[in-house]
């Protein structure tokens, strides 16, 4: 007859200090005060669950009654030790206090502490969940935390330290274990898989590493479940189907069309997920996690590490494709929509209005995109543009022709910073390679070379990479290839980005003037002494 089955979170449950997975903090000061002998009657573990409150308790235990002797490293072989692995040990006495709440239950714990151990060097007590005690058994333990025997250790492990009254914490050494990184969950599962001899896909354990919230039992739970769920292994398509998540493929389509700014195609892509029947805020959660690792990237480049569930060529893609403003307005758009989504009609409609939000409300506009540049500046879309191409001539100097006032008549020659708007309208260019290139003005293209005076307040957007983008680019779109050369030149001109921003604020001017002129306005002035704040009026369009 084969043994029966140990479930993994049983299996692989600390035995020793040195198997614990993350709680660093928690380990040293133990081993210090072990090791010193400076070990305190009461501690107080406190974490949410699964992150090994009461394993550190045990395996304290073991330390303080290992027949080796007082030990950080318990032998894990005596008698002690392994009484107390299978929960038989006589000094160890533990305790549920969320199903022991009465005074006369503590009364009777508590009523033994003054008799010394039966077998081992202390009696240890571990109290579970000790803030479901009731205030008169608080005042029955107190007494004994005050007054405790030199042979007596409290235990208290809890998820909500704050229902303890002052007086407890007071008198315990308190220590606060930390949620688990996803990373050591994932390499530990990892580990565990390879023990067991099971077959793993390592983007299916990372899905488990993040399902799991931080709690160390619950991904080894959620992987038994798992391969019970795949027949015997770990692969991703079964621990989305488990778990309920989209497949990552959806995701990054979504993304990348935000990127492109395609409207009609973004909420395409949003309605054929129905048919998964999604949970759209986990939806929303993964789309704000992809956008977080873009971000890094764009941050910190080629340093940044990508994990198991997107490539590195993915993630730097799309860190090419996204401006860095876009990335962090569409993160915080999602994490909004997801907390605004039991406020929506459905939830299908909330995760749909999240997206267009996200382009309805792109700073300043890309030309092509939706939210496009205002009047007066570059054409708003690139069939626009090429409905009435504009070419700069092969040679111009600054100083050959002055800037004319926004008004310019139609008839006149176009200013070199309109010829390079009308430009950057037609060009094949997208996320960062666009921003350099929408911080420039043309100073002139002549023998095979473009000249560019780039804002000094956005130094910071050269790159060897997108200089190469935007030059490809350029020659693309002329037919022949072209160099960029970055000169200085003082007053060279209005940026296409400065040109936006000052269109933004014109706006916005002539909308307060216009509320502020308005008769319906102007008599709540007069009859109710009302005050229009001027920040908060916007243009309608």
């Amino acid at each position: 007859m084969t043994d029966s089955y140990i479930a993994l979170a049983r299996k692989w449950r600390p035995k020793a200090f040195n198997e614990l997975v993350g709680q660093d903090h928690v380990r040293q000061a133990l081993i210090n005060a072990l090791r010193s002998g400076r070990v305190h009657h009461a501690f107080l573990f406190t974490g949410t669950r699964g992150v090994g409150k009461t394993s550190i308790a045990r395996i304290l235990a073991k330390c303080l009654n290992c027949e080796v002797g007082v030990t950080d490293t318990p032998c894990g072989q005596c008698a002690s030790c392994r009484e107390i692995e299978t929960g038989r040990f006589v000094d160890l006495i533990e305790v549920d206090a969320a199903s022991r709440t009465k005074v006369d239950d503590t009364r009777e714990i508590l009523d033994n502490v003054q008799f010394a151990p039966t077998r081992g060097r202390y009696k240890v007590y571990l109290i579970d969940e000790v803030h479901m005690l009731s205030t008169h058994s608080f005042n029955a333990l107190l007494k004994t935390l005050e007054e405790p025997p030199p042979h007596v250790k409290f235990l208290l492990a809890t998820t909500d330290p704050q229902k303890l009254p002052v007086t407890v914490l007071s008198r315990c050494l308190q220590f606060n274990l930390k949620r688990i990184a996803t990373g050591q969950i994932a390499a530990t599962l990892r580990a565990v898989l390879e023990q067991e001899g099971v077959a793993f896909e390592p983007a299916g354990v990372a899905l488990v590493a993040q399902a799991a919230d931080g709690s160390m039992r619950d991904a080894l739970s959620l992987l038994d479940q798992l391969i019970a769920f795949g027949g015997g292994s770990v692969a991703e398509s079964e621990a989305r189907a488990m778990l309920g998540t989209v497949a990552r493929d959806h995701v990054v389509q979504l993304a990348e069309r935000l990127a492109a700014g395609e409207g009609p195609g973004l909420l395409r892509c949003a309605r054929s997920l129905e048919q998964w029947a999604p949970d759209y805020a986990q939806l929303l959660d993964e789309l704000a996690a992809l956008l977080t690792r873009v971000a890094l990237r764009q941050v910190v480049g080629e340093e940044y590490q990508s994990d198991e569930l997107y490539a590195p060529e993915l993630i730097a893609r799309l860190a090419g494709e996204f401006a860095a403003e876009d990335v962090q307005l569409y993160y915080q758009t999602a994490i909004t929509g997801r907390r605004d989504l039991p406020l929506a009609p459905d939830p299908r409609t909330g995760f749909e209005m999240t997206l267009l939000r996200m382009i309805a409300f792109r700073p300043g506009g890309e030309p092509g995109m939706p939210g496009a540049a205002p009047a007066g500046t570059a054409a708003a879309s690139p069939k626009r543009a090429a409905a009435r191409p504009e070419r700069f001539s092969e040679s111009h100097s600054p100083q050959a022709e002055s800037s004319p006032a926004a008004g310019q008549s139609a008839g006149a020659e176009p200013t070199l910073e309109q010829q390079w708007s009308a430009l950057l309208a037609q060009l094949d260019l997208q996320g960062a390679a666009r921003q350099l290139a929408s911080h420039c003005v043309l100073i002139a293209r002549e023998a095979g070379r473009v000249q560019l005076a780039l804002d000094p307040r956005s130094r910071s957007l050269r790159a060897a990479s997108l200089e190469e983008k935007l030059a490809q680019a350029l020659s693309r779109h002329f037919g022949e290839p072209l160099r960029l050369e970055f000169v200085a030149a003082a007053e060279a001109g209005e940026t296409p980005a400065e040109a936006r921003q000052r269109a933004s604020r014109e706006r916005s001017e002539a909308a307060r003037r216009a509320f502020e002129s308005d008769p319906g306005v102007q008599s709540f002035r007069e009859r109710f002494g009302a005050e229009v704040i001027s920040e908060t009026v916007r243009p309608v369009k």
